[in-house]
C-alpha cells in the first residue's frame, strides 16, 4: 500500500512536470514567432519623437514594441484618430517576423524643430502626415527616397527655402500637400513626372514664377489648390486637358486673362474658384458645360459678359455662385434665382441693369446685388425671413413700403447717395468697430457702437444717419465682429482693440452728410486672430486693400507684418481725402492673398478694423448734428450787440483775413488743377513731425531747400517714418519745380521710385512729403561717409534698379519723362538697397513723337549730356548719358570729377577710357572690392561707355541698357572714343562735377560745398 501511495505520488509530480514543460515550450514558440519591429526604423523613430518632445502612445507601443497594438492590426488608422501621434507597420516581412513602420502621423501637436536626418531610415514609408505643427527650415533632399511613398503632407508649417527637386522621384506618389508654408522660388519641373498624383496642394506658401508646363503630364489630378502665391503669365491651357479635375482653387495670385476658354471641358468640376485676374477682359461662357458645380467662384475676373450668356438653369447641383467685382452686364435672370440649391448669391459690382425678378428658390438665404445699377421696385421677396440682402448703391425706387421691408437707411446708400446732398449736418464721425458700447477717447473723441452682426451680405445705417456699414461675405455664417483673447498692454485708448469687425471679401464704412472739404481718415488695425507663440495657427496671414473715396491708398496690407509681425500690436494708417458730395466711403477689400484656414475654414480672413475716426481739416460751419436751442429774446438783443461791436472793432481784419483766404484757395484750386489731389498734409502736422523744422533733422540741402525728417509720433498716429522737403524762400525756380515734382510722381510709380505720401500747400513754403529711406542716397554710400561698404553683388543690383526705373520713366509709364538730374545723389537706398530715383524737380514731360525739345539748361555738372550742355537739346539720351557716368562712379567708387587724385585721374571718363583703350578697362574697379564678377564688371563698363556716346543716336535706349546689362543681349564692342574726351584732353582737363540734392541724405561736407545748375543758362568755350 505504501508503495502504491508513493508511486501514485511521483506520477502526480510527473504529470505537473509535463504540464509546465509543456507550457514553456509553448510560450517560448509563441515568443519566437511574435513579429519585431525593425531595429533601425525603432531607433529612427524613437530618437525622431524624442527630439519633438513626444512619446509612443501605450495603445500602440505595448511593452516597448513599437509595431503592436493598434499599429499592427489591419483597421484603418483613420479609425483611431485621437492617438497622436501614430503609426502603422506592415508585420508581414520575413515570413511574418518583422515589422517595417509604414505610416507615421504627427499632427496639431506644434512640435517644434527641422525634419530629422532619421527619418530617412523609414524606408518603408507610404504616408507620412506631419500636417499642423511647426517645423522649420528645408524640406531635405533625402525625401526623395521614399519612392513607395502615396500621402505626403507637410502643410501648415513653417517649412522655407527651395522645394527639392527630388520630389519628383515620388512617382507613386497620390496626394501632395505643403499649403501655407514658407516656400520662395518657383515650382521644379520635376514634379510633372508624379503622374499618379490625385490630389496637389501648395496654396499660401510663397511659391512665384510661372506655372510649371510639366504639370500638364499630371492627367489623374482631381484637385489642384495652388491660391494665394506669387504665380504669373496666363493660367495654363493645358488645364482644359486634365479632365479628372474636381476642384480647382486659383484665387490671390498675379494671373493675367483672360481665364482659358480650354476649361470648358473639364465637366467633372464641382468646385471652381478663380480670382484676382490682373488684366485682360474673361468671357463667361465657358463654364456652360460645367453641370455637376456646386460651387463656384469667379470673383475679381475682369469678367465682361451678359449674364444671358449662360444657361443657368442647368447647374442643379449648384450651392453657391459668386461672380462680384466684375463687369457682367444685362438683367439678372430669374433662371438663376430658381435653382432649388442654391444657397448664396452674390453678384455685387458688376454692370447689372433693369428690375429684379419676381421670386427666389426657398433654398437661397444670402443675396448681394450691391454696386450695380438696378431699378424698379423692390420685390416682395426682399421681406422675406432669414434672407440676407445687401442691395446698396442701386437706382431702386424706394416708397414707404420698401423701406419699411428693408433696414433702415437704404435710401441713403443709393447711388448718387442722395441724403444730405447740398445740405450737410455732420463735420466728423468716429466708429468703435464691433462694439457693443460708445466710449470716450483719451482726446476726447466719441467712438461710437458698432453692434451690429452683417451676417454674409447686408448694411446698418446709424439712427441719426451719420454713418454706416456694408459688408458681402461669401457664408451664411460668417464671423462679422471678432472679440480679443487677450488684453493691449501700454496702448492708448487699449478698449478700442477690444473688438474688430471682419469681412471675408468687401467691407465699407460710410460718412453720410459730411461738409465738404479735406478730411483726416484715421484707420486702426490691431491682429486678433493669429497667436505670436510657435504653433501652426500664428501662420495665419490677413492681406487686404484699402480704398479710400474709390482710390487704392494701400495695396496689400498686412496688419502684422505691419506691426512689425507681432499681432495683439496696434497699427494705425492716416490719409487725407477729399470729401465733395457730402459723402465719404472707406473701402477694405479683400484680393484673395493671405491665408484662408486659420484658425479654422469660419471665415477668419479677409479685412479687419478695430476702430476709425474721420476729423477735418479745415474750420467747419456745420453743427456736427447738434440742434440748434431756442433763444430767449433778451439774449438775442445781448448776442446781436456783441456781434455788432465785435464786427466794427474788426471790420479791417476780417477783410483782409478774407482776402489772404481767398488768394490761398486760389493759389490751392491751381495747384489741383494741375497735379490733381494728392493727400494734402497740414501744416502744423509736419511742423510736429520736424520738431518745428529742427536744424537737427535736416538730411541734405540743395537749390530746392532742405530736407527734414522724423518718425510720426504722439498726435500723428501713423507711425511712418517720412523725409518732408521745405522750398527755400530764397529759390527763385521753387515753386514751378514744386509743381513739376508733385505732377510728376503722382503720374508714375514702380519699384525704382520713390514714393510721393503728399504735399502741404497752406505754408509760406510749399512742402513734399516722402518715404524716409535711411541707407540714404548712392553718392554717400560708394563715396561719402557711409559704413555700408557696398560689395559687388549689390552695386550690381543697384545699377540693374536704376536701370530698370529709368525704362519705365521713358518707355514704359503713361507719360514719357526725362528727369534731367540724374546722379548719384539723386539715387535713394532703402533698407534693401534698392535703388529709388528721386528729386523730379527738373524732371520735363514731352510727346513721344518728339525726338527732343529745346528747352534752357538745368541738371548737374558733370553728368550732362554734350547736346544738352551746349545747344539745349533734351531727351532722354541725356538721362542715359547721366546713367553712363553713375555706372561708372558705382564701380569706381569715386565722383566723376576728384582734383585730390593725380592728372590722368581727375576725370573718370577721361581715366576710363584711358584704361579701355590699353585694355585694362577693370583697372577703374574699386579698390575696396576684394571679389567680383569680372565678366559683370566688363559689361557694366562696356555699357557705361557705350551710354556715354558723344552723339545722343549712339546711345541704347533703356530696355536695351537693361537687356545688356543682365546680359540677354550682347554688348557691341566701344571702338571710338567720344570727341569730347578729346577736347578736354586738348584743353587740359575736364570740368567740375557734383552737387547736393534738393532731395539728397547726404552728409559730407565736400559734397555739400559743390553747385548745382537750375534752369540757367550755360557758356561753353
Amino acid at each position: 500500500m505504501r508503495s502504491c501511495s508513493i508511486r501514485g505520488v511521483i506520477r502526480h509530480h510527473l504529470a505537473w512536470l509535463v504540464l509546465i514543460l509543456c507550457s514553456w515550450r509553448v510560450a517560448a514558440a509563441q515568443d519566437q514567432q511574435a513579429p519585431k519591429t525593425d531595429p533601425v526604423e525603432a531607433a529612427a523613430l524613437n530618437t525622431i519623437l524624442g527630439r519633438w518632445g513626444k512619446k509612443a502612445s501605450p495603445e500602440w507601443n505595448i511593452s516597448g514594441e513599437l509595431c503592436s497594438g493598434f499599429a499592427a492590426d489591419k483597421t484603418d488608422w483613420d479609425n483611431y484618430r485621437d492617438i497622436n501621434p501614430f503609426i502603422k507597420c506592415d508585420c508581414t516581412f520575413n515570413n511574418n517576423t518583422l515589422c517595417h513602420i509604414t505610416r507615421l502621423r504627427v499632427t496639431y501637436l506644434d512640435v517644434v524643430g527641422q525634419i530629422p536626418a532619421e527619418l530617412q531610415n523609414l524606408t518603408h514609408l507610404v504616408d507620412l502626415n506631419l500636417f499642423r505643427n511647426y517645423l522649420t527650415g528645408p524640406i531635405p533632399s533625402f525625401i526623395g527616397k521614399f519612392t513607395s511613398m502615396q500621402y505626403l503632407s507637410l502643410s501648415f508649417n513653417p517649412l522655407s527655402g527651395l522645394l527639392p527637386k527630388e520630389l519628383g522621384n515620388l512617382t507613386n506618389l497620390l496626394s501632395l500637400g505643403i499649403s501655407s508654408d514658407n516656400f520662395t522660388g518657383s515650382l521644379p519641373e520635376e514634379l510633372g513626372n508624379l503622374t499618379k498624383l490625385q490630389q496637389l496642394y501648395f496654396d499660401s506658401s510663397g511659391f512665384s514664377g510661372p506655372f510649371p508646363s510639366s504639370f500638364s503630364k499630371l492627367q489623374n489630378l482631381k484637385i489642384l489648390s495652388a491660391s494665394d502665391n506669387v504665380f504669373k503669365g496666363k493660367i495654363p491651357a493645358y488645364l482644359g486637358t486634365m479632365t479628372n479635375l474636381e476642384d480647382i482653387a486659383f484665387h490671390g495670385n498675379s494671373f493675367e486673362g483672360p481665364v482659358p476658354e480650354s476649361l470648358s471641358n473639364l465637366t467633372k468640376l464641382t468646385r471652381l474658384w478663380i480670382g484676382d485676374i490682373i488684366n485682360g477682359v474673361s468671357p463667361l461662357a465657358f463654364i456652360s458645360n460645367m453641370a455637376s458645380l456646386s460651387t463656384l467662384i469667379l470673383r475679381n475676373c475682369k469678367i465682361s459678359s451678359d449674364l444671358g450668356a449662360v444657361d443657368f438653369s442647368m447647374f442643379k447641383q449648384l450651392k453657391l455662385l459668386d461672380l462680384s467685382f466684375n463687369n457682367i452686364t444685362g438683367e439678372v435672370p430669374q433662371s438663376i434665382l430658381n435653382l432649388g440649391n442654391l444657397n448664396s448669391l452674390f453678384l455685387g459690382n458688376n454692370s447689372l441693369t433693369g428690375k429684379l425678378p419676381d421670386g427666389i428658390s426657398s433654398s437661397l438665404k444670402v443675396i448681394d446685388f450691391s454696386y450695380n445699377q438696378l431699378t424698379g421696385s423692390i420685390p416682395s421677396w426682399a421681406s422675406q425671413n432669414n434672407l440676407q440682402l445687401n442691395l446698396v448703391a442701386n437706382n431702386f425706387l424706394l416708397d414707404t413700403t420698401s423701406e419699411s421691408t428693408l433696414p433702415w437707411g437704404i435710401n441713403c446708400l443709393q447711388q448718387d447717395t442722395p441724403c444730405f446732398r447740398g445740405s450737410p449736418e455732420y463735420y466728423s464721425f468716429a466708429v468703435d468697430c464691433g462694439s457693443n458700447a460708445s466710449i470716450r477717447g483719451s482726446d476726447d473723441t466719441i467712438y461710437e457702437a458698432d453692434p451690429t452682426n452683417l451676417g454674409a451680405a447686408t448694411y446698418y445705417v446709424t439712427g441719426q444717419t451719420r454713418w454706416g456699414v456694408s459688408s458681402v461675405g461669401n457664408a451664411i455664417d460668417a464671423k462679422n465682429i471678432i472679440y480679443s483673447s487677450q488684453p493691449f498692454q501700454n496702448v492708448v485708448d487699449s478698449e478700442l482693440f477690444e473688438t474688430a469687425r471682419m469681412s471675408s471679401s468687401s467691407l465699407r464704412y460710410y460718412g453720410l452728410g459730411l461738409e465738404n472739404g479735406n478730411y483726416t481718415v484715421l484707420l486702426q488695425f490691431a491682429e486678433l486672430a493669429f497667436p505670436d507663440s510657435q504653433t501652426w495657427l500664428s501662420l495665419g496671414r490677413r492681406v487686404f486693400d484699402i480704398y479710400i473715396q474709390g482710390a487704392l491708398k494701400q495695396k496689400d496690407f498686412d496688419i502684422r507684418k505691419t506691426a512689425g509681425g507681432k499681432s495683439f500690436s496696434v497699427v494705425n494708417r492716416s490719409f487725407m481725402v477729399t470729401v465733395s458730395k457730402n459723402f465719404l466711403e472707406i473701402h477694405l477689400f479683400w484680393a484673395g492673398k493671405g491665408t484662408v484656414d486659420i484658425p479654422t475654414k469660419d471665415n477668419y480672413y479677409g479685412p479687419m478694423i478695430s476702430a476709425l475716426s474721420v476729423t477735418p481739416n479745415f474750420t467747419p460751419t456745420v453743427r456736427n448734428g447738434i440742434p440748434k436751442r431756442k433763444s430767449k429774446a433778451g439774449a438775442i438783443s445781448g448776442i446781436l450787440i456783441g456781434a455788432i461791436v465785435l464786427v466794427l472793432a474788426a471790420l479791417f481784419g476780417v477783410f483782409t483775413l478774407v482776402k489772404k483766404r481767398r488768394a490761398l484757395a486760389q493759389q490751392k484750386e491751381e495747384l489741383y488743377n494741375l497735379v490733381g489731389r494728392p493727400d494734402v498734409f497740414s501744416y502744423a502736422e509736419l511742423k510736429l513731425a520736424t520738431d518745428n523744422f529742427s536744424s537737427q533733422n535736416i538730411l541734405g540741402e540743395g537749390g530746392f531747400g532742405p530736407v527734414y525728417k522724423k518718425p510720426w509720433q504722439g498726435k500723428l498716429p501713423d507711425e511712418r517714418v517720412i523725409a518732408v522737403k521745405q522750398l527755400s524762400q530764397s529759390s527763385h525756380q521753387g515753386t514751378s519745380q514744386f509743381v513739376t515734382e508733385v505732377a510728376t510722381i503722382s503720374a508714375v510709380q514702380h519699384r525704382n521710385l520713390v514714393i510721393l505720401h503728399g504735399c502741404c500747400i497752406d505754408s509760406k513754403t510749399p512742402l513734399l512729403v516722402y518715404e524716409y529711406l535711411e541707407n540714404g542716397s548712392l553718392d554717400r554710400a560708394i563715396f561719402g561717409d557711409s559704413n555700408l561698404n557696398l560689395d559687388w553683388v549689390m552695386r550690381f543690383e543697384i545699377i540693374l534698379g536704376i536701370a530698370r526705373g529709368l525704362t519705365y520713366l521713358h518707355e514704359e509709364s503713361s507719360v514719357r519723362i526725362v528727369h534731367r538730374d540724374i546722379k548719384a545723389s539723386n539715387v535713394l537706398l532703402d533698407t534693401n538697397l534698392i535703388p529709388k530715383i528721386s528729386d523730379f524737380g527738373l524732371a520735363k514731360l514731352y510727346d513721344e513723337n518728339q525726338t527732343h525739345v529745346s528747352t534752357r539748361i538745368a541738371g548737374t555738372l558733370g553728368y550732362l549730356a554734350p547736346e544738352y550742355a551746349m545747344r539745349g537739346h533734351l531727351s532722354e539720351k541725356a538721362d542715359i548719358f547721366a546713367f553712363g557716368v553713375v555706372m561708372l562712379e558705382t564701380v569706381a567708387g569715386r565722383p566723376n570729377t576728384d582734383n585730390s587724385l593725380e592728372e590722368s585721374k581727375i576725370c573718370l571718363l577721361e581715366w576710363a577710357w584711358g584704361l579701355y583703350e590699353m585694355d585694362q578697362a577693370l583697372g577703374i574697379v574699386d579698390p575696396s572690392l576684394k571679389e567680383f564678377d569680372k565678366d559683370e564688371a566688363f559689361r557694366v563698363i562696356y555699357v557705361a561707355l557705350v551710354c556715354t556716346q558723344g552723339s545722343p543716336h549712339q546711345r541704347p535706349p533703356m530696355s536695351k541698357v537693361v537687356t545688356m546689362l543682365t546680359g540677354d543681349v550682347d554688348v557691341a564692342k566701344v571702338v571710338t572714343k567720344p570727341s569730347y574726351i578729346t577736347e578736354w584732353q586738348l584743353r587740359g582737363g575736364g570740368y567740375s562735377s557734383n552737387t547736393t540734392s534738393s532731395y539728397a541724405w547726404s552728409s559730407n561736407p565736400e559734397l555739400s560745398r559743390q553747385k548745382e545748375i537750375t534752369e540757367v543758362s550755360l557758356q561753353v568755350r
